[in-house]
């Protein structure tokens, strides 16, 4: 893990970089002022960039939010979220059934845009969990942490229910709360450790860099990805055989509790940068 200063450091090695949302561009509220410039920059010097986030927003509504972030779509090959991956599974796996599986949507009701997720879906919602033939986990509840939702996954085992985790990620960056908040990741581990079956599609499978450098032609020894988790991010990476940047001013900010982190978990950036700057 060699430590770098400005993405100007390595900026000849590299003709690809797959990029992260939060924590490394913006923080759900603000775009980075220090990330427009090295998209704009990077784009004016003809380098290909890609977007992959395990958002659990659909690609359109995270192009619409880029663009009201200061980003601009065109500066991007593509955009893949694990929200959109999860979204097409499920519109092709239930499209055509005559009666409507019934499904227990986790989401923030707080949010105006959580219950976009839905629309297209073949799917009837229930606030139940005892009802439900499946669950498709979004965004957190508001106000519940992961012990709260023990009593919910338990019934869920009884049952035998796949849960569809649109978001992979542990934690996230949030403005407003000012630290970390935990996401659907953590509790889809859990029900995956109570015995429950779990789909989830985004980092770090592989599956969403192929698909999401699908439209170019990609030397792999001249693609980088930069992010801010060890744990899907960094292991995304290595997963798709690419060498990654760990941006040290998003999930984790402690020097020590990095090198102890890619130690224990044998996860280990190529770089380490502050955060997302020429």
């Amino acid at each position: 893990m060699k430590k770098i200063n400005t993405i100007l450091e390595i900026i000849n090695k590299y003709e690809n970089y797959i990029i992260d949302q939060w924590g490394v561009i913006h923080d759900g509220k603000i775009g980075y002022k220090h990330a427009i410039q090295t998209i704009n920059f990077l784009k004016k010097n003809n380098k290909n960039l890609f977007i992959i986030s395990n958002s659990s927003k659909r690609k359109k509504h995270t192009e619409e939010k880029l663009n009201k972030l200061g980003f601009e779509k065109k500066s991007f090959i593509d955009i893949a979220t694990s929200g959109e991956i999860v979204w097409q599974m499920l519109y092709k796996k239930y499209v055509n059934l005559k009666y409507k599986k019934k499904c227990f949507h986790i989401y923030d009701n707080t949010k105006e845009d959580s219950l976009i997720y839905r629309e297209g879906l073949n799917l009837t919602f229930v606030d139940k969990i005892e009802n439900a033939d499946l669950i498709l986990a979004c965004t957190p509840f508001d106000n519940m942490q992961p012990i709260d939702y023990i009593p919910i996954l338990d019934k869920a085992i009884d049952k035998k229910l796949t849960m569809y985790c649109a978001n992979p990620d542990y934690e996230t960056v949030h403005k407003d709360k000012n630290k970390n908040v935990f996401c659907m990741g953590v509790i889809a581990e859990i029900y995956e450790n109570m015995g429950g079956k779990v789909i989830i599609k985004g980092k770090p499978d592989k599956e969403i860099y192929m698909e999401n450098t699908k439209m170019v032609k990609l030397d792999k020894s001249k693609t980088i990805a930069i992010g801010d988790s060890i744990f899907h991010d960094i292991r995304g990476a290595i997963n798709f055989s690419i060498d990654s940047i760990l941006v040290k001013s998003g999930i984790h900010k402690d020097l020590k509790s990095i090198n102890m982190l890619c130690k224990i978990h044998q996860i280990e950036p190529t770089y380490l940068i502050n955060d997302f700057s020429i």
